[in-house]
């Protein structure tokens, strides 16, 4: 089992940034993709970052060159930096894990993935 833990978000006014942090615990050399997913309300749920365990990366198009992954190995943190926020970034913020040896061309797909976290709510405000 891999726990998931989300932290970093809040109220931004628009321009701003933010970092989230999804600390894993548990049996984390299962995890093989890990990604940032996003719920608005009355919305789906949709993919916004995710990477593998070669460090490749893939963005959905409306964060790129606004958002980074990354992940630190050693204390199996996973982040996401976000600069220059828009209204439209508002939404809960969820972190999410693949034990199985998923492309990132699938990366987005809700169902590859088998842990989650409880999510964390970001507000951006105009």
């Amino acid at each position: 089992q891999v726990q998931l833990e989300e932290s970093g978000g809040g109220s931004v006014q628009a321009g701003g940034s933010l970092r989230l942090s999804c600390v894993a615990s548990g049996h984390t050399y299962r995890m093989y993709l890990v990604a940032w997913f996003r719920q608005a309300p009355g919305k789906e749920r949709e993919g916004v970052a995710a990477i593998d365990s070669d460090d490749g990366t893939r963005y959905t198009e409306s964060v790129k060159g606004r958002f980074t992954i990354s992940k630190d190995k050693g204390t199996d943190t996973l982040y996401l930096q976000m600069n220059s926020l828009k209204p439209e970034d508002t939404a809960m913020y969820y972190c999410a894990a693949s034990s199985s040896r998923t492309s990132l061309l699938y990366g987005f797909q809700t169902f590859r993935y088998n842990y989650w976290g409880q999510g964390t709510q970001v507000t951006v405000s105009s």
